[in-house]
């Protein structure tokens, strides 16, 4: 049984989406390109440090009992979450940010819809991260308190900001209804708390994969930085100020996680 405390922990990040989402109601036009390249690179950093200090460490440190080889659910987990995304990245068709080019299985879709999936694509792994986190809390797992855990709710909430008006504010651009676009913000993000929701669910049933679990959502998350928000962020002139976003990103989170946890 998933609590309340949880509950409003998984609400957190979505809450996030929601409110970048509603900026189309008080922007108009797309975001300026640096702006763009900065959120992205901001998010990047964020999803890195996220999966460092609240995923791939705690996986670690859970796996102690195994000695030299508590290295080997980490591994394991990280690989198979990376190739997990691999996956969905050809079987989901959908289109970056500032790219024409099509990914995944041709299909009859608008431009709108696969910008939209992109976006679901990578908060899938976020959710997962959320979930997985509550999960191992709920377990009673000492190394992951309720702290640490409302820590990384908070993180991914600050960078799904930026997430849901990237979304909503160029379908306003392209002529679709502020209400519309909204919505589809919303959408993109509504993934995350069920993908949360659903891990916790699963990992409650099989509580000594926790640790597989952990770093399974830290190599998804590191597949969507590197495939995707590092390119973005990187692409064009001055691509420093997304590097020096990831920088201020990571930090952030890396401040959360330890000052909360």
């Amino acid at each position: 049984m998933i609590s309340s405390e949880i509950m409003q922990g998984l609400a957190i990040p979505f809450l996030g989406t929601s409110l970048g989402a509603a900026m189309v109601f008080f922007l108009r036009g797309q975001l300026n390109e640096m702006v763009q390249r900065s959120l992205t690179g901001f998010a990047a950093g964020v999803m890195v440090a996220a999966s460092v200090w609240s995923l791939l460490i705690p996986a670690m440190e859970q796996s102690e009992a195994m000695g030299q080889l508590a290295f080997v659910p980490a591994v394991v987990g990280l690989w198979a979450g990376i190739l997990f995304l691999l996956l969905l990245d050809h079987i989901i068709p959908h289109l970056h940010m500032n790219s024409d080019e099509q990914e995944g299985p041709q299909c009859s879709l608008s431009r709108r819809m696969m910008l939209v999936l992109a976006v679901v694509l990578h908060n899938i792994p976020e959710g997962m991260a959320v979930g997985v986190v509550y999960a191992s809390w709920q377990s009673g797992a000492s190394e992951i308190t309720f702290a640490a855990a409302m820590a990384l709710s908070i993180g991914i909430a600050i960078q799904n900001f930026p997430e849901g008006a990237i979304v909503s504010l160029p379908l306003r651009a392209e002529g679709t209804g502020s209400m519309k676009a909204f919505g589809m913000g919303v959408f993109s993000g509504a993934v995350e708390p069920v993908a949360a929701v659903l891990t916790i669910i699963f990992a409650s049933f099989v509580i000594p994969v926790l640790p597989y679990l952990l770093s399974f959502a830290a190599g998804a998350m590191i597949y969507v930085v590197v495939e995707e928000l590092i390119p973005e962020m990187s692409a064009g002139q001055h691509s420093n100020i997304g590097t020096l976003m990831f920088a201020v990103g990571f930090s952030i989170m890396m401040i959360l996680d330890v000052a909360l946890g």
